[in-house]
């Protein structure tokens, strides 16, 4: 990854920060871009440490023109782009029938739209390095998983969407993997939307039995180096793919119990 120029997206905490440290380990040269710059400047002096070079960008990748600026100040900065890693995203948990719909559209905005917004200018860019465009997902992208509804349908409109370029572009030399994640103790749970739209602010899952952040970098840059298609990081994900294929009724029952086992699980 030497001297490869790497775009992170939600890279103000969680996952996003830890494939920053993770890039510039690999002497990669940065774009970390997130909402909240403050915390963005703070994590760009530490990065420099590493002898790289790194640029902070205020973006909300919902907003177009956002993204639109965080492509340009890239290229202004360094002339190209070598991979691009969609990260930003949001959660929720709420019942369908009980959530107001402007959370669904929250979560497509940031989800999927981020996503789109940022690929498109990044495109051209990445064709002329024959470089890699990353999806960070979720096994819901496969399978939905009941009070996830715009969770659920925001990562497997990712998906689709990034399956459809990985085929437009197979005689272009672009890469274009899918990371999908287990449970990870990041900060996406303590900001997850609820049906009224207000934050979560406490997960109600036991972190000591997710994967890190810091395992998740790891996974999805040894991902990109060796050019993989997906990337599914636990045997639970793996198992849930399968069944989805072979045996749905039986994986809907798993998956409802499974879920309605969470704390203040809205299904029981």
């Amino acid at each position: 990854m030497k001297d490869k120029v790497v775009i992170i997206t939600g890279a103000s905490s969680g996952i996003g920060k830890a494939l920053a440290f993770e890039f510039a380990k690999r002497n990669a040269n940065l774009i970390i871009a997130a909402r909240d710059i403050e915390k963005l400047t703070k994590i760009e002096e530490v990065l420099k440490s590493f002898g790289v070079e790194v640029l902070a960008v205020r973006a909300d990748v919902s907003i177009e023109s956002e993204c639109i600026n965080l492509i340009n100040k890239t290229i202004e900065k360094f002339g190209k782009i070598n991979v691009l890693i969609n990260n930003a995203g949001i959660s929720m948990q709420a019942l369908f029938n009980e959530v107001d719909l402007n959370v669904l559209k929250k979560l497509m905005d940031t989800n999927f739209w981020g996503t789109v917004y940022c690929t498109k200018y990044a495109l051209p860019h990445l064709l002329k390095t024959k470089g890699s465009l990353v999806g960070v997902s979720s096994i819901a992208g496969y399978k939905g998983l009941p009070g996830r509804t715009g969770y659920s349908a925001s990562k497997a409109a990712m998906q689709g969407f990034l399956d459809v370029l990985r085929m437009e572009n197979m005689k272009k030399g672009l890469h274009v993997m899918i990371a999908c994640p287990g449970f990870t103790a990041s900060n996406i749970r303590f900001t997850a939307l609820t049906k009224d739209g207000s934050q979560q602010g406490e997960s109600p899952r036991d972190e000591d039995k997710m994967m890190s952040a810091a395992s998740v970098a790891k996974k999805i840059a040894n991902g990109v180096v060796l050019k993989k298609r997906t990337v599914i990081m636990t045997f639970e994900g793996k198992a849930t793919v399968s069944l989805n294929k072979f045996f749905p009724q039986l994986l809907d029952r798993l998956v409802y119990k499974k879920m309605s086992k969470e704390p203040d699980a809205p299904i029981n």
